[in-house]
């Protein structure tokens, strides 16, 4: 265990400064704090791991992201009537913060992603570091599998931080039992992305269960879950809670889906293409392939039908067309539009304060992102 209790007051906030923002600041500095713990201990550790492994995921977790998770726990956490002090809140979202960059790390290795938050994914640092000190075999295989090395690393990391959180809180149960079954959930969604490109599923049910389980229910239902735990709400509660998250992190991951294709890696911090290019199931090409198929559109079926092998650059901006010209773009868009709305009659069913309200439509607004353009960064 880190050993470590995060020294912060009570946030005080404005209409013009939310709560939130606070908590994100807190969980800023305490995510400084336990890295450079963890790095001095790492370098008592192993100096040559210590410099080129666990140096590197430090890096990583504080260069970014929205921080949106740690938000959402603190929502989930007032909503439930903010029992208890912010310190657990804070070492929860920083321990969310961990694992994002663990589900991160992980999940640009097995897409073959190049960027990642504005910068060279972790493997293709590794590849690259590979090749610098002229190692011995091939750089693709050491980093591939260097990266899956950092990407645990994080996640022991994050449940190293989450066990102090729930010994030091009277609902430490509560809140370790949804920890484990948020680590399970991503692991199943991630299992049931590699098997849909392995069987070249294209099912809209499939694309679905895929974002609930790879995306949306670590990004906003389980933090929500989180909070609430940590505040000792009860099983109604929580359920409603969790329904609002789930709407929420399907709004957020099919914005996602669209920024995969449509986006601006300026803004975004990760390629515009992959998806399409490899032919990824997504919510946004599945509704696409129905659309073609129940129009008889032969020419766009062709177009977006699964496959295993990457696609050109002219073949990505034909699937774009495509996507477009089906009307796949626009049922997404008000897909999200229905999911952002869902999302925030669950919540007003928790009974949370007003503020706490705002705070919440706010963040939702955030995800979904708006619906006239892809805009964003790194999440």
């Amino acid at each position: 265990m880190l050993g470590l209790r995060p020294a912060v007051a009570e946030p005080a906030g404005s209409a013009d400064d939310p709560l939130t923002r606070d908590v994100v600041r807190a969980v800023e500095v305490e995510l400084g704090r336990i890295l450079d713990e963890i790095l001095c201990r790492a370098h008592e550790t192993d100096p040559v791991f210590a410099r080129e492994v666990a140096e590197r995921v430090s890096a990583f977790v504080r260069r970014g992201g929205k921080r949106l998770r740690t938000a959402f726990v603190w929502c989930g956490w007032r909503a439930a009537g903010g029992a208890g002090g912010i310190a657990a809140v804070v070492s929860t979202g920083a321990a969310l913060e961990l694992v994002q960059a663990c589900a991160l790390i992980h999940d640009d290795v097995m897409d073959g992603s190049s960027l990642r938050r504005g910068a060279p994914a972790m493997h293709v640092e590794f590849a690259r570091m590979h090749l610098a000190a002229q190692m011995n075999g091939p750089s693709r295989a050491f980093a591939s599998s260097t990266a899956v090395l950092a990407g645990d690393l994080a996640l022991a990391w994050a449940d190293d931080l989450l066990t102090e959180a729930a010994l030091g809180s009277p609902y430490g149960i509560r809140l370790h039992r949804e920890w484990q079954s948020m680590r399970t959930e991503m692991v199943a969604g991630q299992y049931r992305d590699l098997r849909a490109q392995a069987t070249g599923s294209a099912g809209l049910e499939e694309a679905l269960a895929i974002a609930t389980l790879k995306s949306a229910l670590y990004t906003i239902e389980r933090p929500l879950a989180l909070g609430a735990a940590l505040s000792g709400a009860d099983a109604s509660l929580t359920k409603t809670l969790r329904s609002a998250g789930r709407c929420a992190g399907l709004a957020f991951q099919l914005r996602d889906d669209l920024l995969g294709a449509f986006g601006d890696p300026d803004l975004t911090g990760k390629p515009a293409d992959d998806d399409l290019r490899t032919r990824k199931l997504t919510y946004l090409l599945a509704v696409g392939r129905g659309l073609a198929d129940a129009s008889g559109d032969e020419a766009a079926a062709d177009t977006l039908k699964p496959g295993t092998a990457p696609l050109s650059d002219d073949a990505v901006r034909r699937m774009r067309t495509v996507l477009e010209r089906t009307g796949a773009r626009a049922v997404v868009e008000a897909k999200i539009g229905e999911l952002a709305a869902a999302s925030l009659r669950h919540f007003d069913r928790a009974g949370a304060e007003p503020l706490v309200g705002r705070e919440f439509a706010a963040l939702v607004e955030r995800v979904s992102g708006p619906t006239s353009k892809c805009s964003g960064g790194p999440v």
